[in-house]
């Protein structure tokens, strides 16, 4: 799919300030760091749209990337950083749980996991509640660049299996190769299509 207007739209802290309308969202999920920003800008093609940082735990707030007028990407708070106080993962995860039951919009979870480290308790816990959600997902494997080419297939396996998944598709995703976008964009194409 080609965008040639893509747009930050808001970053939003509660329900009140999702966009209006009725745009098909394909949400990005995963822990801080992972790569979600890292992620839009590979698949549409910039380098900046979405703001990215060597610092995890930045992204505090829900933010809505308008493609085109055609869908949303949608950017989840990341989740499991150590060094955000309490208070802080409190509200993190409020912002998640009332988008993911609130939001009206959602084609698509994409649920992003770095490809080179075994799934964590936090991502354990994500898994389960997309699972309970009823939500259609994929799964990302990203940093598929940090790995040798040829061990790429079996990590993506190792994490299937770590999860235990058993019928969603999953895929391996680098920012720096650009070999693995069209799956996943083939994916995010038939879920829209859905609407």
């Amino acid at each position: 799919m080609l965008i040639k207007n893509p747009r930050f739209e808001i970053s939003a802290v509660s329900k009140k300030q999702y966009p209006q309308g009725d745009l098909p969202e394909i949400v990005l999920v995963g822990k801080s760091n992972v790569g979600k920003s890292s992620f839009v800008n590979t698949m549409i093609n910039r380098k900046a749209l979405a703001r990215t940082s060597n610092v995890p735990g930045k992204t505090r707030t829900i933010n809505f990337y308008n493609m085109d007028d055609k869908f949303y990407f949608v950017d989840l708070p990341g989740y499991g950083y150590s060094k955000m106080s309490k208070q802080e993962k409190v509200v993190s995860g409020k912002y998640i749980e009332e988008y993911l039951e609130e939001g009206k919009n959602v084609a698509l979870i994409i649920f992003l996991l770095d490809i080179r480290h075994k799934p964590t308790q936090d991502d354990f816990l994500m898994y389960d509640y997309i699972l309970k959600s009823n939500l259609p997902f994929i799964v990302v494997t990203n940093k598929a660049d940090k790995i040798a080419i040829t061990k790429v297939d079996a990590e993506v396996e190792r994490i299937k299996k770590t999860l235990g998944i058993s019928y969603s598709p999953i895929y391996p995703f680098s920012a720096e190769r650009k070999i693995y976008q069209d799956p996943v964009w083939a994916e995010i194409e038939k879920h829209l299509n859905k609407e």
